[in-house]
């Protein structure tokens, strides 16, 4: 049997030696070493003295740690007196012997005496330093009661003058964000309401002298005779905040996020049951609230998103162009998997994901009633085996109210996927320009679009927020003057201020390599009913669209067309660079514009050509070698760098307004070159550098 299992199988006490004294092994300590250096002392005529100055130098070196460490007196004193009273002992035992009754007894009292010391002044320290926390809180209470109590009476004072309604308020909660804060009020009886106070919010507002933006807002409190009066005193609306960098794991069931209310607590929509409507002008944010809501989406480990945009397919195709093309990698080295799972940018390929759609619902409905059956729920149980399709059409509620006849079979086939596939895990999301009349008059949209958001900008046209969100009282426009700001609502929170957060293409391009090996794939059963017409979605012909009207940046759009000789153009680029990295990556711009359009083929000669080869950076070599324009741009910048070398982060600054290519991508593309061959790898950590082979001495 091993030691280990010998040392497991052993009973008795376990002894901890780096734990510190208690009472009784403190006083055991004392007493067998007091015992031990009389023992010796005695037999080797050790001076008696010696031991009564230890005994003092103890005494003295514990009360001064003591002193420092602020012990109280009791404790100091008895700390002292034990040592005192154990050398007392020592030299007494030392002169007289210490192996008498006489002394083994006075020992065994001291040990007793020193025990029942020590313990009662941790007991007394304990509770001091347990009275000292309670005084400090209470310190604390007091003055945070104080300042509940000012605002309190304030605010039932504001309350009675400007809603004739006398309310007594039972709480004040301070937000933790520093923006506000919520009254918990209870109504008089005689059947005041808290709509009455809701209706007064303009007014409530004003007569508090808030901030512009700052609301004073009233929703139902526990039961119908209390009411929440939020009042936010910072405006964080004004504010543009960015997506929040981290993208760990999200699920349908948690919720995901797509904005913050006023008190810049993240606001949750739930999907599961509900669809959505997005509606804004153009200039509200529109496009960016897409983004962010397709951000979510691509975090959450049990949905899939399929998008349709009639409009060229702009609000999927930056999530998808940059993976189809090879402008992100991952550290890895896999490929990366497009931010959404369907893009339909053309009439027909709609027509197809809807009609996939509805298979894929029907199929459900059948090849799943042994699990609907066994979960005891006619919920499909979504999780990341079986995932929820989420279809987000943009401008989807304009096609809804089409008077062209193609377009309302579109609208048509809409209406039957929210009509038929709640239950079997399939919800919609539709995007318009605004809350009219027409965009809500359809009933299933209101009926089944729970989660609402209005993006108003200020746009007073079109934005009727008592028709986005009927029964809700006080919203007006001019709350939310602000690009990505707006009302939104869900079945769990009523309608209120909020704002989504701006998300840049270089944000998305990160999310989607984040995110790429989290996407779920469709389940056997759905796939099976989906067939090609889901399996093929990425083929060359069906993406032809993305890549014919896919531009290289205005870069590209600003070279003359010269002929034969035109080829990339990076001089619109220039700038005014501030530092080291900087100039080295202008050095990149100009060898490239002189070079990589210019250099005749590597299978001409001059002969050929009639044209003296330039001398210099040759570049034509390039040609072929790598995946992507943008790699190939990028292997010249590494050539360009000569035998000094450059990092990942001179080749993104010199490529990123033409190619949008960010840094993680160029780590990938030089990781790459390093195991091929191609570059060389000098240094480590942030003082890494690349060389091209062709600059290392052995070529």
């Amino acid at each position: 049997m091993s030691s280990t299992a010998t040392a497991n199988n052993d009973s008795g006490p376990v002894l901890d030696w780096a734990a510190g004294h208690g009472p009784v092994t403190g006083a055991l300590s004392a007493t067998t070493g007091a015992f031990a250096i009389a023992t010796t002392g005695a037999a080797t005529s050790m001076p008696p003295g010696w031991a009564l100055a230890v005994g003092a130098a103890g005494a003295l070196g514990h009360t001064v740690v003591g002193l420092r460490v602020c012990n109280a007196g009791r404790t100091l004193a008895t700390r002292a007196a034990s040592w005192l009273v154990g050398a007392g002992w020592t030299t007494w035992a030392m002169t007289n012997g210490p192996l008498t009754w006489a002394a083994l007894g006075s020992l065994a009292t001291i040990g007793v005496g020193i025990g029942a010391a020590a313990r009662s002044a941790a007991l007394y320290e304990e509770a001091r330093e347990e009275e000292a926390i309670a005084a400090e809180q209470r310190q604390i209470a007091a003055e945070l009661s104080a300042e509940r109590r000012a605002i309190a009476a304030e605010w039932a004072d504001r309350i009675q003058r400007v809603c004739s309604i006398t309310v007594r308020v039972l709480g004040v909660e301070m937000w933790e964000t520093g923006a506000g804060f919520s009254i918990d009020a209870e109504l008089p009886p005689g059947g005041a309401t808290w709509n009455k106070i809701a209706a007064e919010s303009p007014r409530l507002s004003a007569d508090a002298r808030l901030p512009h933006g700052c609301t004073a807002t009233a929703s139902p409190g526990i039961h119908q005779g209390r009411v929440i009066i939020d009042v936010t005193t910072v405006n964080v609306l004004e504010q543009e905040r960015t997506y929040p960098a981290d993208y760990s794991v999200l699920s349908l069931h948690t919720g995901i996020p797509w904005g913050y209310r006023t008190n810049a607590e993240h606001i949750l929509a739930y999907l599961r049951e509900q669809c959505a409507l997005v509606v804004g002008p153009t200039g509200s944010g529109k496009t960016n609230m897409v983004h962010a809501i397709l951000a979510g989406f691509a975090r959450a480990e049990d949905i899939l998103t399929w998008v349709i945009d009639l409009n060229a397919g702009s609000a999927g195709l930056p999530w998808v162009l940059p993976a189809l093309n090879g402008q992100i990698t991952r550290e890895d080295g896999k490929p990366v998997r497009p931010g959404i799972d369907w893009l339909a940018g053309t009439y027909d390929e709609a027509m197809t994901m809807l009609d996939t759609a509805v298979r894929v619902a029907k199929q459900r409905k059948m090849g799943y009633q042994d699990l609907l059956s066994k979960a005891n729920t006619d919920l499909l149980p979504i999780s990341p085996r079986i995932p929820q399709i989420m279809l987000v059409i943009d401008e989807g509620a304009e096609i809804l109210a089409s008077s062209d006849r193609e377009v309302r079979k579109l609208g048509e086939k809409i209406l039957e996927v929210i009509r038929i596939a709640r239950a079997m895990g399939v919800r919609t999301i539709l995007t318009a320009l605004g809350a009219t009349g027409s965009v809500l008059g359809n009933l299933m949209i209101r009926r089944e679009a729970k989660v609402r958001v209005a993006l108003t900008g200020g746009e007073t046209e079109g934005m009727d927020l008592s028709k986005m969100f009927p029964g809700s009282r006080g919203l007006r426009v001019d709350q939310a003057p602000y690009k990505g700001a707006g009302f939104m609502a869900t079945p769990e929170s009523p309608a209120a201020l909020f704002k989504t957060w701006r998300i840049l293409p270089n944000q998305i391009r990160d999310i989607t390599a984040a995110t790429s090996d989290r996407h779920p794939t469709l389940d056997d059963v759905s796939a099976k009913a989906a067939g090609p017409a889901y399996t093929r979605r990425w083929d060359a012909e069906r993406t032809a669209w993305m890549r014919d009207q896919a531009t290289t940046g205005p870069a590209r759009e600003e070279t003359p067309a010269a002929g034969p000789g035109t080829g990339l153009r990076l001089s619109a680029l220039s700038g005014q660079p501030q530092s080291p990295e900087d100039e080295l990556a202008r050095r990149f711009r100009e060898e490239i514009d002189a070079q990589f359009g210019t250099a005749p083929d590597p299978h001409t000669t001059s002969a050929d050509t009639g044209v003296e080869r330039p001398a210099g950076l040759n570049l034509s070599a390039l040609r072929g070698e790598q995946d992507s324009p943008a790699q190939q741009a990028a292997l010249a910048a590494l050539l360009a760098a000569g035998p000094e070398g450059t990092g990942a982060s001179a080749i993104a600054r010199a490529l990123a307004d033409a190619y949008g290519t960010t840094r993680q991508t160029v780590v990938g593309w030089l990781k790459a070159w390093v195991e091929d061959g191609t570059a060389v790898r000098v240094g480590e950590g942030t003082k890494a550098r690349y060389v091209h082979r062709s600059h290392t001495p052995n070529d």
